[in-house]
């Protein structure tokens, strides 16, 4: 099973609980919404899927 994060820059309001709870510091704000800085060294933990307020961040599975 492969997964991937999934950023929804429509629906961020970058109000960036994501990063804050990002374990590795991969992700980054700019003015369109939060996006990752380094893809390599997200470990798909799931923290910024289960913290975002708006549901804009989340981990998607393909089978």
């Amino acid at each position: 099973m492969e997964k991937k994060l999934v950023i929804e820059k429509s629906w961020c309001k970058r109000c960036g609980i994501c990063k804050e709870f990002c374990p590795k510091k991969v992700l980054e704000i700019n003015s369109e919404s939060v996006y990752m800085k380094n893809s390599s060294e997200c470990i798909l933990c799931g923290l910024c899927e289960l913290r975002c307020p708006d549901y804009a961040i989340y981990i998607e599975k393909n089978d």
